[in-house]
């Protein structure tokens, strides 16, 4: 039950934290470019970088605080790091081929089936 309020809190915490910051760098910025998404994505990608560095190699994030912060913070904030932090899992274990089918399954099939989605909502 423990583990179910780490993730919780979490993810509460990444998703007003995206929400928030993503409407201030629009605001700054203006809404010609998904400016927003693009500084969350990024930030993202740098924090679960550094958590997975402490919790993999440093040992200083347990369990329950991997929960709270990459699965439940970053999760919420951006399932983009993820992506990222994923395809570089594959590429370190020397699996370049994978991590490159990672990212054109993940953009290109995505696109699609996204596509997908609009059509048939068009349907409806």
């Amino acid at each position: 039950m423990v583990k179910w309020l780490y993730l919780g809190v979490g993810g509460l915490g990444g998703t007003f934290a995206r929400y928030i910051l993503a409407g201030i760098v629009s605001q700054a910025f203006g809404a010609q470019f998904p400016y927003g998404t693009l500084i969350v994505n990024l930030i993202g990608c740098f924090f679960v970088g550094f958590l997975a560095v402490l919790a993999n190699e440093k040992f200083l994030l347990d369990s329950n605080l991997q929960l709270l912060f990459m699965v439940g913070f970053c999760g919420a904030f951006t399932t983009f790091s993820t992506f990222i932090l994923e395809t570089a899992n594959l590429i370190r274990d020397g699996e370049t081929l994978k991590a490159l089918g990672n990212v054109l399954v993940s953009v290109l099939i995505g696109f699609l089936v996204f596509r997908l989605g609009v059509l048939l909502g068009d349907v409806i």
